[in-house]
């Protein structure tokens, strides 16, 4: 995201949506004020990195063509339905025809009286019931096909950006706050979807409308029909002034809800810590100033598009008064009849309320469009996999390297640095070093969910990049220190890591790993449900499921991110046996803090800076007395103060 600027007004203007948040959330709290930059775009580093700008179309046309063509699907319910609209219309223009011809049944006498027509009224007025009642009912039918189609529209652009998620690297997610993301995958596509199926269908019913009761207006009375578009240029004025605006305060009032939605989900994901620090107040205060924010550009979008409708009716009235008063002038010189007033003011209604239903329509448009460029610019992202990749990948032995793989989070600090290595079947290898040295960005290079700016990655002498990741990813399986559990039972949990897994092999990976110990004190075993993210159970246990959805995969790589951090040392012993056997002939890439899990390692490389500073076994590295040493000295110091 670009830097931000505060003005002299006190505003705060980003870079990405065009958001511009006034100066009271920038007097905030260093920690609050932080926090809510990260949600609109900044960050502090690593993986997550700072926000770029969002870029949105600008071609509102070509927009409005791409927004058609998810109509193209329902186009037998998008012909019915306009052939409702049409019939509608018609009929609809018929009622103040008859409506005339109803008054003029009304005849003055030679004796100051009046006289009925009483057949002719009886007629017409049966005419106006059935034009009235089956208006009715194709209006009934009109809107039950309009939701269709609203809701199909909803379902197809729901899926459609879900499944476009999926395809998105992680560093599309490390960008973006997710309470965005949820926004724009419920709040955008539902105004654009609304728009798209009731605002389309309406627009047809309005333009048909106008021009209908033009031509029976013009038919009437010439004269009469020039009264009432004396008025329009001024709507088109209103609307031109308007639609801009609206567009832009309604986009502003779009970036604000993500903030707000970004900001509740991290809040309630991150409770246990809010609460552990006591944040509750500073996390309301954060909420109320982006509470009130939202509420103050809703009022302001509210009021811009509110205000069109009274002055439309505004300028509608006063038509209606030059209208009555040259309809009167006319009917006293006897070249119009009452009946021809009546019919023409009902039509007036009919041409200006359209042309008002347009106005609000058009604006509606607008508020669409603005939705659209946040959909689309999701939709418009690179996917993981762009195009179809040539290299291939068989029988697989396990051999890794890493030939001078330079790799940056941000531009100008790259954690990695020329970094190469090479891990030949069936070896253990242990990554150790500072925090921040790169040892788990090693391992999120091999799985490829962050491409190198330099140097290649090789699996068994193919180069991943030339390797499609649905294909080389099952040969290797992750169990990473913050472990992520899903909702349903803990069965299915463990089926993650191989869906068509049997219960039998199920069961037999969780006594592998010991997890078998602890689920079989659950209320129903393997079929307990699980809260969210496993709240219902303790780290420790969380881990062990991880570590058994691993087994399961059975997998020819195995990397394992810090994963006994996280149980007792019981726990620690009975995960190190399993893991023995489960390493056995395959792969093995362990990233641990602890030196005392890693000292059977078959090669320890030791990092720092982005390169390997030591590599050796255990008994090598600490006769060196270098880095590695210094390491395990440090930590055998803090065990003897514990």
């Amino acid at each position: 995201m670009s830097e931000k600027k505060t003005r002299q007004n006190g505003s705060v203007e980003g870079g990405g949506d065009g958001i511009r948040l006034p100066g009271r959330l920038t007097s905030m709290s260093s920690s609050s004020a932080g926090s809510l930059r990260r949600q609109m775009g900044g960050g502090r580093g690593g993986p997550r990195g700072w926000h770029k700008p969002l870029e949105h179309a600008t071609d509102r046309a070509g927009m409005f063509r791409r927004l058609l063509g998810y109509l193209r699907g329902r186009l037998p319910l998008m012909v019915i339905v306009s052939a409702l609209v049409i019939l509608g219309t018609l009929l609809g223009l018929a009622g103040p025809y008859l409506l005339g011809r109803a008054v003029d049944c009304l005849k003055k006498t030679d004796s100051s009286g009046l006289a009925v027509d009483l057949d002719r009224l009886v007629e017409t007025l049966g005419l106006m019931a059935c034009v009235y009642v089956f208006s009715t009912l194709i209006n009934f039918f009109q809107g039950w096909t309009g939701a269709k189609i609203a809701q199909d529209t909803v379902r197809l652009l729901r899926q459609e950006l879900f499944s476009k998620l999926q395809m998105l690297p992680l560093t599309y997610f490390d960008r973006h706050p997710h309470g965005e993301i949820l926004s724009r995958s419920t709040n955008d596509i539902e105004v654009v979807a609304n728009v798209l199926s009731r605002g389309v269908v309406q627009f047809i019913g309005s333009v048909i409308t106008v021009f209908g009761a033009l031509f029976v207006m013009l038919c009437l009375s010439p004269l009469l029909t020039g009264v009432t578009l004396l008025t329009l240029p001024g709507s088109f004025l209103l609307t031109k002034f308007a639609s801009k605006r609206i567009r832009a305060s309604f986009m502003e009032q779009q970036t604000v809800l993500g903030l707000l939605n970004g900001h509740v989900e991290e809040v309630v994901s991150a409770r246990k810590t809010v609460k552990a620090f006591n944040h509750e107040a500073q996390a309301m205060e954060d909420f109320t100033l982006l509470n009130h924010e939202l509420r103050r550009v809703w009022l302001k979008t509210r009021f811009l598009m509110g205000s069109i409708s009274p002055l439309m009716g505004f300028l509608n009235n006063i038509g209606y008064a030059l209208l009555a008063g040259f309809g009167g002038w006319l009917a006293s010189n006897g070249s119009i009849t009452v009946g021809v007033i009546a019919s023409f003011i009902q039509y007036s209604r009919q041409f200006t309320r359209p042309v008002t239903e347009i106005v609000n329509q058009y604006n509606e448009i607008q508020s669409a469009l603005a939705g659209a460029e946040r959909v689309f610019a999701v939709l418009d992202e690179v996917p993981e996999e762009p195009e179809a990749l040539p290299g291939r990948l068989e029988n697989v032995s396990g051999h890794v390297e890493f030939d001078k793989v330079t790799f940056a989070y941000k531009e100008d600090e790259p954690v990695l640095r020329e970094f190469s290595f090479k891990v030949c079947p069936g070896q253990k290898i242990a990554l150790v070093g500072t925090t921040g040295a790169g040892k788990t960005t090693v391992a999120s290079l091999l799985m490829r969910f962050y491409e190198p700016q330099g140097g290649r990655i090789l699996l068994d002498g193919v180069d991943l990049a030339t390797v499609p990741r649905k294909v080389f990813r099952p040969y290797i399986a992750m169990v990473l220190q913050e472990t992520q559990l899903f909702s349903g039972t803990l069965r299915e949990n463990i089926r993650f890591g191989r869906l068509d897994a049997t219960d039998d092999e199920v069961e037999a990976a969780a006594k592998l790993s010991g997890a078998d110990a602890f689920i079989q004190r659950m209320p129903l075993g393997y079929d307990t449900e699980l809260s969210e993210n496993g709240g219902n159970l303790s780290q420790g246990q969380r881990q062990l499921l991880s570590i058994t959805r691993a087994i399961l995969a059975d997998p020819t790589i195995l990397i394992l991110d810090e994963a006994t951090s996280s149980v007792d040392t019981r726990t620690e012993l009975l995960i190190q046996r399993a893991m023995a056997q489960l390493m056995s002939g395959r792969t093995c890439l362990v990233i641990a803090h602890r030196l005392s899990t890693i000292r059977d390692a078959d090669s320890i490389m030791v990092m720092d800076g982005g390169r390997i500073a030591e590599q050796g076994r255990h008994r090598e590295l600490i006769e060196k007395r270098g880095v590695y040493w210094e390491l395990e000295q440090s930590q055998a110091a803090l065990n003897a103060e514990l």
